[in-house]
């Protein structure tokens, strides 16, 4: 077997051990719903980590959400280790029971959510601002409270369909 082959064979095996989504949290958890999780004021931290390098970008966020008839808003306020922050608002509208579609400022099209019960799956592409460069991001987010009511957000982060980070960001109610 030829070195290129090989190298393409092995290296669409290392890609398909992949995941595109979080997998479920375990334990025993309690039932979640998009608004349970997001209306009122809340702060967290959170880190994005590359899978390549091993670099992380470290983040605080404060978050107020709101709730009027079927239309859920949040907004939030980043405060990045390196002294960038950004506002990023969600508008979230019920689309039945169980399911929600949202617009952020940096979504390409829409996000789905969908309450599974324990957890929350939201999926959605955004284009990434970092300094001058912009990158097109896929999100799989799997959201769930931890046994002690923090908001728990785990995300793998896809760039043309092929996973390239994770973001973890664990939130508390104030």
């Amino acid at each position: 077997m030829s070195l290129s082959r090989r190298s393409f064979l092995f290296g669409s095996l290392a890609l398909a051990g992949c995941a595109t989504a979080p997998g479920s949290p375990t334990g025993p958890l309690k039932p979640v719903t998009l608004d349970q999780a997001f209306v009122g004021r809340a702060v967290g931290a959170g880190v994005f980590r590359v899978d390549l390098t091993g670099s992380e970008r470290r983040f605080d966020a404060r978050l107020n959400g709101t709730l009027r008839g079927d239309r859920l808003t949040v907004v939030e306020d980043f405060f990045y280790d390196d002294g960038e922050q950004n506002r990023l608002t969600w508008v979230f509208d019920r689309a039945g029971p169980g399911r929600w579609i949202g617009r952020r400022e940096d979504t390409v099209g829409v996000a789905e959510v969908v309450e599974t019960g324990t957890e929350i799956r939201l999926s959605y592409v955004a284009d990434f601002q970092s300094g001058d460069d912009v990158t097109r991001l896929g999100f799989e987010d799997v959201i769930y409270f931890a046994q002690d009511g923090r908001v728990i957000n785990d995300a793998i982060v896809t760039r043309v369909g092929i996973p390239v980070g994770r973001v973890r960001f664990e939130m508390k109610r104030i």
